[in-house]
């Protein structure tokens, strides 16, 4: 596909590989191609760029190389956190608190607890997605082993308090698990100032390869192993270590943290003209997630469009060469409405018509214009063939 030819902005979902990973990436498959795990030469070169990214990846988040555990990727990393603790801890009590509008990684993993014997507590949140404090604080009990609340949203882009979060854990010795997967690369976070014990990501949302994620775990902090098998990262994750991808994830990172602030001004300028312009040219629609957009990503901007549906909209923007997304990608599948949206009061037959348009940082202006236009185009369109819409 020619990349000239098409606008992305569904960079929520995931981003392209940077060309300078990729570069990093390829001698780990045709040169320095042996197991991490054994002991020859071969093995100790590609243990050596294991442990190359293990740092890179601490250093990102303020993290020892110790408490660095590579898995498959953000789903992983959220199992394996909460059910990992879960077992752990099931002695001491079963009582959970996350949110109700975590990623289906979190919901659908504390869901299977839930038919396990453990309780879970869904805390809710105010209309621009942000969970109350003192919610939390009454929501803690003397059996509550785990809170776990994601550092920014995948579909609004509302950021949580998380520093806060984690104070108030640390206060009740609760483990704090934050799934950083969007917001890793895009928001500072630091795991000893902010109190985080357990903390996923995922090396394709910052232009890293897929297939590949991060379980940080503080050190000292108890967890059941996730799978069985040999004996790699310290013997709690069991599977063929995956050097090339490993390489790539820490290239990415290190690129992500340098490039953060001329990045975010980047992207966020674009997103915040592209917002501005929407909401002044088309009528009844709703912006969805935070207006300050210090609690907000700065890629993220999602609309609801009163009178028409979501794929309609994604469809004819998909024949307009734009890639949108009318949800998360996860369950892009679904004809079910965003609970997401429900979650922050957005009416049910409104929250069809939604579209998340995610920047990134090779987005230009006139990409935001060119999206704009077509965006009109599309609203009046799908309006005027709409027996609801009457104006």
């Amino acid at each position: 596909m020619d990349k000239d030819k098409f606008i992305y902005l569904d960079n929520s979902a995931t981003t392209y590989t940077d060309p300078e990973v990729l570069k990093e990436m390829t001698p780990y498959f045709t040169e320095v191609f042996g197991n991490a795990s054994s002991q020859h030469f071969c093995g100790r070169l590609a243990s050596k760029a294991v442990d190359e990214a293990r740092e890179k990846i601490a250093k990102a988040i303020g993290a020892k190389p110790s408490e660095i555990y590579f898995t498959s990727g953000g789903t992983e990393s959220d199992n394996w956190a909460i059910k990992g603790i879960a077992y752990a801890r099931a002695d001491k009590g079963k009582h959970i608190i996350t949110s109700c509008i975590e990623h289906p990684a979190v919901i659908k993993t504390c869901e299977s607890l839930q038919k396990q014997g453990f309780e879970v507590t869904y805390l809710s949140v105010d209309s621009e997605g942000i969970i109350s404090l003192d919610e939390l604080q009454n929501a803690i009990r003397p059996d509550t082993i785990l809170i776990s609340i994601m550092t920014a949203n995948n579909e609004i882009g509302s950021i949580q308090p998380f520093g806060k979060i984690g104070e108030i854990a640390k206060s009740h010795n609760v483990a704090f698990h934050t799934d950083a997967v969007q917001a890793v690369g895009n928001v500072p976070i630091d795991v000893v100032k902010d109190n985080i014990d357990l903390l996923s990501m995922s090396g394709h949302k910052f232009y890293g390869p897929k297939g590949v994620g991060v379980l940080y775990k503080r050190n000292g902090l108890k967890i059941n192993r996730f799978m069985d098998g040999g004996e790699q990262e310290r013997n709690l994750r069991a599977s063929t270590i995956n050097t090339p991808a490993i390489v790539g994830m820490g290239k990415a990172i290190e690129m992500a943290i340098d490039g953060m602030e001329k990045n975010n001004a980047h992207i966020s300028s674009i997103r915040d003209y592209f917002v501005e312009n929407v909401l002044a040219s088309i009528d009844d629609i709703y912006y969805n997630g935070p207006k300050d957009t210090s609690k907000r990503l700065p890629s993220n901007a999602n609309f609801s469009f009163k009178y028409v549906e979501g794929e309609s909209i994604l469809m004819r923007l998909d024949m307009a060469g734009i890639a949108v997304s009318s949800g998360s990608a996860c369950s892009s599948g679904s004809l079910e409405p965003s609970y997401v949206l429900l979650s922050i009061g957005v009416p049910i037959e409104v929250a069809h018509g939604s579209i998340r348009f995610s920047f990134g940082k090779n987005n230009t202006l006139d990409e935001a214009k060119y999206t704009l236009e077509k965006l009109k185009e599309t609203i009046d369109i799908l309006r005027k063939m709409s027996p609801l819409y009457n104006k």
